[in-house]
């Protein structure tokens, strides 16, 4: 979307806009206004670099605690601004800039956050959360990953097995096969009343009922029939998935431990993400993600970055963007490091994504509309609570 500047900005050098914020001005001068967003936005690193400086410090909310990996690299990368990261899940973070923005206190300047489909009606929408894109990413971030908000990666809740327990490959080859009697109590996810990455995968579910109905006659030789007051395919799998006591916990840790850990005989599958992999020679996990699964394994959505309305270190906070989509470099470096890993996808074309991760094109998961999700969303929550 073009950005409207004022013919002040236009007419008027960046440097000289940026350093009238934080320069001194003889005392018969009027005092510098701080620079307009407009100018912020195009400022190379260095510029804005010069203006945290003064501003000392940047607040982000992240929905990941690799947040704390960010913090190092970052204040290594730009001394004298303190980066103060904060681990609040997407769901949190949502509900608090909401109550903060009402109250006049904003706590935080960026926001990195998952649940697309309620950020953007909650928060872009409201004018709560604002789009920011590095001028040097112009030409690699793929446009739907540009607006309304700058994704950094692709995160995944997909189906994942324990390969320790299952050497040859995935247990599971269609989704069906999880509401049958072998897999009684042995599938887990969190709730999805808890955490709304996992209601984006409810919902993506009944936006593929097409899908999931073919799937099920390749699986059973029959045409799926539907209950009373089940809408669509997905929301029958849903149904029956429950109804074959799926065990619903409220952290992916749980999730990652029932499934993963090492020893077990006949350990659960269960949806997590893909990236929780990385974690396995230190918690003793043999975590492996399951492809080839009909229709689907699970969904890709974008983790989102956005400055928070009324940040109060506006170019601390667009510096810490452009860090967190990494350098010039194939791999991102130390600042796209924590998430270069199998199972965080890149959205910059020209990143090489790491040697020992599924292609996205071979995963299997269904990439989410966020639009789309957001329209049904409230649909699927209510009919979930109908299963309990």
């Amino acid at each position: 979307m073009p950005r409207t500047r004022m013919a002040l900005i236009v007419a008027t050098p960046l440097a000289l806009a940026l350093t009238a914020c934080g320069g001194g001005t003889p005392d018969s001068a009027e005092p510098a206004a701080p620079a307009t967003a407009d100018a912020l936005d195009d400022a190379s690193a260095d510029e804005l670099y010069e203006q945290a400086q003064e501003e000392g410090s940047v607040v982000v909310y992240s929905f990941t605690s690799r947040i704390a990996e960010v913090e190092t690299a970052f204040e290594a990368a730009y001394p004298g601004v303190d980066l103060i990261g904060n681990d609040i899940s997407a769901t949190e973070q949502i509900a608090r800039i909401k109550a903060e923005a009402q109250a006049g206190t904003p706590g935080a300047d960026v926001a990195y956050l998952s649940d697309a489909p309620v950020v953007l009606t909650e928060l872009v929408e409201a004018g709560l959360l604002h789009g920011y894109v590095p001028p040097r990413l112009d030409d690699t971030v793929p446009d739907r990953y540009r607006e309304p908000l700058l994704a950094q990666r692709l995160s995944t809740k997909v189906l994942m097995y324990n390969e320790d327990a299952h050497p040859d490959g995935p247990p599971v080859g269609n989704l069906w096969e999880l509401t049958q009697p072998e897999w009684t109590g042995r599938v887990v996810m969190v709730d999805p009343a808890v955490r709304g990455d996992y209601l984006d995968l409810a919902t993506e579910l009944t936006l593929r009922s097409d899908d999931m109905a073919a799937a099920y006659q390749e699986l059973t030789g029959t045409e799926l029939e539907l209950d009373d007051g089940v809408p669509d395919a997905g929301s029958q799998w849903l149904k029956d998935l429950y109804e074959n006591d799926v065990v619903l916990v409220d952290d992916t840790d749980n999730v990652n431990a029932a499934v993963g850990q090492i020893g077990q005989d006949a350990p659960p599958v269960g949806f997590t993400s893909y990236s929780d992999r990385r974690d396995n020679a230190d918690e003793g996990w043999a975590l492996q993600v399951a492809t080839d699964v009909a229709p689907a394994n699970g969904i890709a959505f974008p983790a989102l970055l956005g400055i928070v309305d009324g940040a109060e270190h506006p170019a601390a906070a667009r510096l810490l963007i452009d860090f967190l989509m990494g350098d010039d470099t194939e791999t991102g470096g130390a600042g796209f490091e924590p998430f270069y890993v199998a199972g965080d996808y890149p959205v910059r074309t020209d990143v090489v994504p790491p040697a020992d991760a599924v292609a996205l094109d071979d995963l299997g998961a269904w990439i989410i509309d966020p639009a789309a999700v957001a329209e049904r969303r409230a649909e699927v929550a209510d009919f979930l609570l109908t299963l309990g």
